[in-house]
């Protein structure tokens, strides 16, 4: 959940300035992901000393604490080492001493910052105070910190005074469990770092003059040694010997270092300004990076598969992606890009002409997936509601069971899984850590995986059988909004395919299809409405302390994404109701006092949720009603929010917009950060 991001240049030539104004950048860039307060550890006076700055709240205080600091700003330093944290708390409040970078001692001889939760940390902590360390914080990573402290103290006090960096850190990690990036910095290692990573998202940019000489890092792996002992904080046990390979890719023409800028972070937005030159670290993996040189080291190889090589990708989002431009908010920009989004999720996927869908990543499972006994959506939040929003019409195409499951449960009921399943994960980042998990949990149970994300590189990408690309661009608002969308047309797209082999569908494929091609027209028109809405919002809705959102069929997870991003943005409680559970239960809340929002559009079950607005306006309800342009039927008396019709499965991407327009204003009319929901962060990457 939180971003960490850090700055190297050796043998460049920059000022201090530009160093602390690049660390405090890239936080900027991956503010979305925490926003508690914020951090950062520079070299001091000289590269034998770390000076840390900390701050509760957004970077733009840290910004004005580094301003007022003693640094000689225009000092030029020709090799340098700076890393830094923006926070999303987990254990402990955020307070200035909760606050990363966390350090081993007054000395700062080794500071560290951290994504992710150490589950072991309080088995480590007791440890660590039965030696005399004291602590000064209430969280999980300032054990790391001192950990590394004792280590090296261990190896120093065993007259093994040739231990680097990066096999400490391997010593350290050892001890750890759960989940976590990390970046260790050290007085007693100037000018390098070390990160690690396991099971949150880390990786590496890469800047040079020259073009570097390959394009990827070997991969170093410890050979076998019997004596190496597993026990808790066991600093007798020899380190591991490594089988070196020159690392190739950064050496001049001369076969010495070249000047060279590294920028390690938990997301491309961070780094894409300086470089799109990237390496993407996987799950155990320790990068030390030393005079200019980035090497990979792993404990051990897990198996013959395990790959040698780490390549070096070029990475295809533009700096303008992640600006606002001409929009006071990301979710705002977002909202309005869903014509673009829709029309980058399609391109070169869907033939209009021959009614045609194509999705190459799938291309060579499609027989396994049209095979198979039922088919598992494994998603949390937004993407758990595009999953319910084409489960219909996968069922409809396919003719195979799918069933709909929120990661979390999936997990805690242990679900049944068999080798005939394909189970399907959507997650905008591809980082989130529970829909990883239960991907775990069905690799290991054989069934075919398939992933879908927006995210090139992440986690699921890489550890799926295949999986669709959603092509929406980045997402930087908390709230999502076109990742929704995206998420719909793609899942609606991988139905369509599975199913041209059934041509009893094939009449019903091709409305969907012409339809598709209609739709970043349709939704211009929706967004057309935007400054009604605002109206409606400042008229009707921003001083309710509820509200309801109902509808059924196609339009039922409408209503629990609307009603989801109502209550995240703007803080008002918001609940989305199936229709046809209206008389069980939630009637009871209908009265003149209470606002409603009715999604009615024309579709075969039109006739049922009239009778659904019947029953409110009966109980004197006066409910907005989101329906057709064309449709008639609906009285003049209702407040009305009209979108254009299309085929019944994809009506819900139209609908939703309204009621994403309508939180967006909700959001700013209450005075809210829009983009920084309190208590909230992008990316789940913690249980």
């Amino acid at each position: 959940m939180c971003g960490i991001f850090a700055y190297l240049n050796f043998l460049v030539e920059k000022d201090r300035r530009f160093i602390l104004n690049t660390l405090l950048n890239g936080l900027s860039r991956l503010e979305y992901r925490g926003y508690d307060s914020a951090g950062l550890a520079v070299d001091g006076a000289s590269a034998e000393e770390i000076v840390v700055c900390r701050e509760v709240g957004k970077v733009v205080v840290l910004r004005k604490l580094v301003e007022s600091q003693a640094f000689d700003f225009d000092q030029t330093l020709v090799s340098h080492a700076g890393i830094a944290h923006t926070r999303w708390a987990t254990h402990g409040q955020p307070t200035s001493y909760n606050a990363h970078p966390h350090r081993s001692s007054e000395k700062h001889e080794f500071t560290v910052v951290h994504n992710g939760i150490i589950t072991n940390y309080k088995e480590i902590k007791t440890v660590l105070i039965n030696k005399g360390y004291k602590f000064e914080s209430d969280t999980d990573t300032e054990v790391v910190a001192k950990l590394a402290h004792y280590v090296y103290e261990s190896h120093k006090s065993n007259n093994k005074a040739n231990v680097t960096f990066s096999d400490l850190v391997k010593n350290v990690v050892k001890e750890l469990e759960g989940a976590f990036a990390l970046i260790f910095k050290s007085t007693h290692f100037p000018n390098e770092v070390v990160a690690a990573r396991r099971g949150s998202p880390l990786l590496i940019g890469v800047k040079t003059s020259n073009k570097l000489k390959v394009d990827f890092v070997d991969v170093e792996f410890a050979s076998a040694d019997p004596e190496m002992r597993d026990g808790l904080l066991a600093p007798e046990a020899p380190l591991p010997n490594y089988a070196r390979t020159q690392s190739r890719a950064f050496l001049s023409e001369s076969g010495l270092p070249q000047p060279i800028e590294f920028f390690i972070a938990s997301d491309p937005s961070a780094v894409v300004e300086h470089t799109k030159r990237v390496l993407y670290l996987e799950d155990d993996d320790i990068a030390h990076i030393c005079e200019g040189e980035l090497r990979i080291h792993r404990l051990r190889r897990d198996d013959d598969n395990t790959p040698m090589v780490r390549s070096i990708q070029t990475l295809e989002m533009e700096i303008a992606e992640i600006m606002k431009g001409s929009f006071d908010h990301f979710m705002q920009k977002e909202i309005f890009e869903q014509p673009e989004s829709f029309f980058n999720t399609m391109r070169g996927r869907v033939n209009f002409e021959e009614h045609k869908v194509t999705l190459g990543g799938l291309k060579a499972y499609l027989s396994t997936i049209r095979r198979c006994r039922r088919i598992v959506f494994c998603a949390c939040g937004t993407s758990y509601h595009s999953c319910l929003a084409t489960r219909a019409i996968f069922e409809e195409l396919t003719e195979i069971p799918v069933s709909v499951e929120l990661a979390s449960d999936f997990l805690d009921r242990k679900t049944p899984i068999f080798r005939d399943d394909v189970c399907v994960f959507v997650s905008q980042s591809g980082e989130t850590a529970d829909t990883i998990l239960a991907l775990r949990y069905c690799l290991e149970r054989g069934a075919l995986c398939v992933g879908v994300t927006n995210t090139v590189g992440s986690s699921i990408s890489r550890e799926t059988h295949c999986g669709v690309h959603i092509n929406a661009g980045p997402e930087i608002g908390v709230a999502s909004t076109k990742a929704y969308t995206s998420q719909f047309i793609a899942l609606v797209m991988m139905a369509i395919q599975l199913s041209e082999d059934r041509s009893s569908m094939t009449n019903r494929r091709n409305e969907v299809i012409d339809e598709l091609q209609q739709l970043p027209s349709k939704v211009k028109k929706v967004l057309e409405q935007d400054a009604s809405l605002k109206q409606l919002a400042q008229d009707v809705l921003h001083k309710e302390k509820s509200l309801l959102i109902m509808g059924r069929g196609f339009q039922n997870a409408t209503c629990l994404e609307g009603a989801l991003k109502i209550k995240e943005v703007s803080y008002m409680h918001s609940e989305g109701i199936l229709a046809g559970e209206l008389k069980h239960g939630p009637l009871a809340l209908i009265d003149e006092n209470m606002p409603v929002i009715l999604v009615m559009t024309k579709d075969s079950l039109y006739p049922k949720v009239e009778n659904a607005l019947n029953q409110v306006t009966s109980r004197k309800g006066q409910p907005i009603i989101i329906c057709n342009e064309d449709d008639t039927a609906i009285e003049t008396k209702y407040k009305t929010i009209r979108v254009p019709q299309t085929v019944d499965c994809l009506q819900g991407l139209l609908t939703i917009i309204p009621l994403q327009l309508l939180s967006y204003h909700l959001a700013v009319i209450n005075g809210v950060n829009v983009d920084f929901p309190r208590n909230l962060a992008k990316s789940v990457t913690v249980e």
